[in-house]
């Protein structure tokens, strides 16, 4: 098999701007245009590098969780159940406050749009929002488990409880709260965290 061309982009610069553009508009509103003259390329070289937009799609998300939604996993690795919950909603407030970035969440916008086109992309996103809370949930059953939450705490309805607020951070940062506000909102929701 001969080798293709090589790249005449940086694919990870061009998936980091697609991704922002997901993010700043949604997949529904996003055109193959829009995304080709963001990431500096033709739409051949999109497809070829990418593949199609869904694909591309789940490219972004991916690249988002692992980049702007790093704090998710960096919070999980706190010492207890407590610092778990402060550095998760310390980072979506800084995710929230960021210059650079649009505001929200890429992945809770894609969750919610709206419409029968976005529908498989709704799809994808939600299980990345399952996977999250499945994570917080696995974190505090290991915290319940060594002690550090009471006995009659319900891991799984804390993580619930947990990524609702992380959620709600998100959309009130989406719609122009700034840091006050979306600090209030966290040192509200650490006022009912069991001790």
């Amino acid at each position: 098999m001969a080798a293709g061309r090589p790249l005449s982009f940086n694919p990870d610069k061009a998936l980091d701007r697609a991704m922002h553009v997901f993010w700043r508009n949604g997949y529904e509103r996003t055109s193959v245009a829009a995304l080709t003259r963001a990431m500096r390329i033709n739409p051949p070289s999109l497809y070829a590098a990418f593949g199609n937009k869904k694909a591309l799609f789940e490219k972004a998300l991916a690249r988002y969780a692992a980049g702007p939604g790093c704090y998710v996993s960096k919070a999980l690795g706190a010492r207890t159940a407590r610092a778990v919950v402060e550095q998760l909603l310390d980072g979506v407030i800084r995710l929230q406050t960021a210059k650079g970035h649009p505001g929200g969440c890429l992945i809770v916008r894609s969750a919610l749009a709206a419409g029968d086109a976005a529908a498989p992309t709704r799809k994808i996103a939600a299980s990345y929002l399952a996977a999250t809370e499945g994570v917080i949930r696995k974190r505090l059953e290991r915290a319940k488990a060594e002690g550090d939450l009471p006995p009659d705490a319900n891991p799984r309805d804390l993580a619930r409880y947990v990524f609702a607020v992380i959620c709600g951070v998100a959309v009130a940062g989406a719609t122009g709260a700034g840091r006050r506000q979306l600090q209030t909102i966290a040192q509200l929701a650490l006022r009912a965290w069991p001790s």
